[in-house]
């Protein structure tokens, strides 16, 4: 008989709660342990039942051997399920020890996935975007744009202005609405379907939409020093032509993901592989520079790695001794 730990959503987000840097943490050392070696990632296996939408449910499986845990993300993503005001990510993380190979927790990963995708942007910001940014631009106010204004919010306290811009004014109050009173110091600037002016003069931008479609343009892009591109097409090939450096979070995933731009980009026969300046971990790891004084405009592309879902779960796990329920399977 195993003893499995299934932790809810709100545990998660309790458990959380004053952890944020803790968390951020925990998603550098895992792309140091990816780059040490000691991560065993096979292909991720994603159905896509719409290739327009990109409606999808991916299994996402990965070892940390040095940490002694193996899991398995289970994440569907369905843009189109705005329409109906269900959330457009929810997930699960199944964990396991590596000695016995026995499951002991089942982590609610929506709000983590949410939580690392955000927080990996913010990683890769420490290296590579300025030191100091007083203006965020979002084109997408859904929950992931929320959660990136926080996670940067946290990094950068100097943030003073965030424009938000979206398919409709309603997205853009509700964005602002949910924020203004904890961050009473920050100008929410609404901007409606007004892309360009909530990217003209921001020194962070980020593009966090539910469809496809190359919303963000490069002649808008004049102050920005770091782009986050979060889902899959949103901007045009323009963009990444104006970046001094390209870097992923691991460039084989990105390329055979097929529906980001770069991806499109690299299909198309329009990049290369030597076009990518470096993986993440290159750069924890010191292999390359991160910023230099030279650079301009930086553009950060994540698809979304399973080992930091899998460490990210164990972290919960690890500090759930008050919370979840035990199931004897």
């Amino acid at each position: 008989m195993t003893n499995l730990k299934v932790i809810s959503e709100d545990e998660v987000i309790k458990i959380m709660e004053d952890s944020w840097i803790d968390g951020i943490d925990i998603i550098k050392k895992s792309f140091i342990e990816r780059g040490r070696g000691k991560v065993i990632l096979p292909d991720k296996i994603s159905q896509i039942f719409d290739s327009t939408t990109q409606n999808r449910i991916n299994c996402m499986p990965s070892t940390l051997v040095d940490e002694n845990v193996s899991g398995m993300k289970w994440v569907s993503v369905f843009p189109t399920n705005y329409k109906q005001n269900i959330k457009n990510v929810n997930g699960l993380t199944l964990i396991s020890e590596i000695e016995t190979g026995k499951p002991y927790a089942l982590v609610a990963s929506t709000w983590l996935t949410k939580f690392r995708t955000a927080g990996v942007a913010g990683l890769a910001s420490k290296y590579l975007a300025k030191k100091e940014n007083e203006i965020i631009g979002f084109i997408g106010s859904g929950e992931e744009a929320k959660m990136h204004f926080e996670i940067f919010k946290l990094l950068y306290p100097e943030l003073r202005e965030c424009r938000v811009s979206s398919r409709t004014n309603k997205s853009c109050i509700k964005f602002v609405d949910s924020l203004k009173e904890k961050y009473e110091d920050v100008d929410f600037v609404i901007c409606n379907n007004d892309y360009e002016k909530a990217i003209r003069g921001s020194d962070i931008i980020v593009t966090a939409i539910s469809g496809q479609d190359t919303v963000l343009k490069a002649k808008w892009i004049d102050k920005a020093n770091f782009y986050v591109h979060v889902g899959g097409l949103e901007d045009e090939y323009e963009v990444a032509f104006k970046a001094d450096k390209i870097v992923c979070d691991e460039w084989d995933a990105v390329k055979h993901r097929g529906s980001q731009t770069i991806s499109k980009m690299y299909q198309d026969g329009l990049l290369k592989d030597e076009d990518i300046y470096a993986e993440l971990f290159e750069i924890l790891l010191g292999k390359k520079e991160g910023r230099s004084s030279s650079d301009k405009f930086i553009y950060f592309n994540s698809v979304g790695m399973s080992y930091v879902d899998v460490l990210l779960a164990k972290y919960i796990y690890d500090n759930s001794s008050n919370f979840g329920k035990v199931l004897y399977i």
